[in-house]
């Protein structure tokens, strides 16, 4: 069933009533495009939605916004305006029409040029930073959310699949990214979720390496991939990693360790799990190998409409995942200097177990190219 955008917002004022504030603020960003339907830039005019605990909404929009604001079909008070004139007035006029003494902000995504308008409106304004909460209202994906994801991650394994088949030896890293992403476009994206990451040789023991210009790939090395296709507002996260014409004893033993971690990460999850529970599994089984020097990074992290979001999959967070979940299990194993190996599923928790979205395959594979 279709919420309306009066459902959605209702989300945000029991958000609001939890924190024991008066409303809850929203910028341009995920949650603001999870609430409204559509998207809209974060620029460097302020840009608000208001929604308080009981009352109608609010919203402060840029005068040029006005037309496309029209399509979201808000029924509450906007207040607009001009550059040529600037956004105090409308602060203010934002702020006596909303009559609140304490407002609940992301804190991860408000700048701080829009908390000091807010604060120049009303300055006895308590602000207090909601992030968790906001943006916990994006963990649990909708069968709709789940269908936009598994278009972006079926998009981004034919790109993977299309831009390996084209791998040569002598070609440079950069030559191998923009085959990739050409290659995201042409099977349907909108959009990239990340940069992507192409990284060969001592560059694959980098986690979030840039591809190099003046490196041609070699037999023996390592090429990792990390990357993804934007559809419908959601990010896809994929990582795979390769051998070139031949791979080493070492290679291919650090490969097994890091696909037995990543395969252990399937084996637990599941709703009701916490998210220290996962990461310690997965981390374990590479703690265990002789390769735990080479351990960098947690196990992953939440997926949506943000690439990085709650739940974080590590060692301390309690949290606990209820099924509708989605996120990345993405062990690695990174010797500086030598090479690296991660390979990355995006897995939906279930109420019996889990699903992974992705479904590339993860076996050894040394391209003949």
């Amino acid at each position: 069933m279709t919420r309306t955008l009066a459902d959605r917002l209702t989300d945000y004022a029991a958000v609001a009533a939890s924190l024991g504030v008066d409303a809850v603020a929203l910028v341009p960003g995920p949650n603001f495009t999870r609430a409204l339907n559509h998207s809209f830039m974060s620029h460097e005019r302020p840009f608000l939605l208001v929604i308080p605990a009981r009352g109608a909404p609010a919203a402060l929009v840029p005068n040029l916004e006005l037309r496309s604001w029209d399509l979201v079909g808000f029924e509450g008070a906007v207040f607009d305006w001009r550059d040529q004139d600037g956004y105090d007035a409308a602060f203010a006029a934002l702020m006596t029409h909303l009559g609140i003494a304490s407002l609940a902000v992301e804190g991860q995504v408000m700048r701080v040029f829009v908390h000091h308008a807010l604060k120049r409106a009303q300055p006895d304004l308590r602000i207090i930073d909601g992030e968790q909460a906001i943006s916990g209202l994006r963990m649990i994906k909708t069968p709709q959310d789940i269908a936009a994801l598994q278009a972006a991650i079926d998009i981004s394994e034919r790109a993977l699949a299309r831009t390996l088949e084209g791998v040569r030896l002598g070609q440079t890293e950069t030559e191998i990214e923009q085959a990739l992403i050409q290659a995201l476009f042409a099977e349907g994206a909108e959009d990239l979720s990340f940069a992507p990451i192409v990284a060969a040789g001592d560059n694959s023991a980098r986690p979030h390496a840039h591809a190099r210009a003046d490196y041609a790939v070699k037999a023996g090395d390592a090429l990792l991939l990390d990357f993804g296709a934007r559809k419908h507002g959601f990010a896809a996260d994929i990582t795979r990693t390769v051998f070139l014409r031949e791979v080493s004893d070492e290679g291919a033993a650090v490969y097994d360790t890091v696909l037995r971690a990543n395969l252990k990460g399937l084996e637990v999850a599941r709703a009701g799990i916490t998210a220290h529970d996962i990461d310690d599994a997965v981390t374990g089984v590479l703690e265990a190998s002789p390769f735990a020097d080479r351990i960098r990074t947690k196990t992953g992290h939440g997926l949506g409409r943000d690439v990085h979001e709650a739940p974080y999959i590590m060692r301390g967070n309690l949290m606990v995942l209820p099924a509708g979940t989605v996120f990345t299990n993405e062990p690695g194993l990174y010797d500086i200097g030598n090479f690296g190996v991660r390979i990355e599923d995006d897995v939906l928790i279930t109420e019996d177990g889990c699903r992974a979205l992705t479904a590339y395959p993860k076996e050894l594979t040394v391209l003949p190219c």
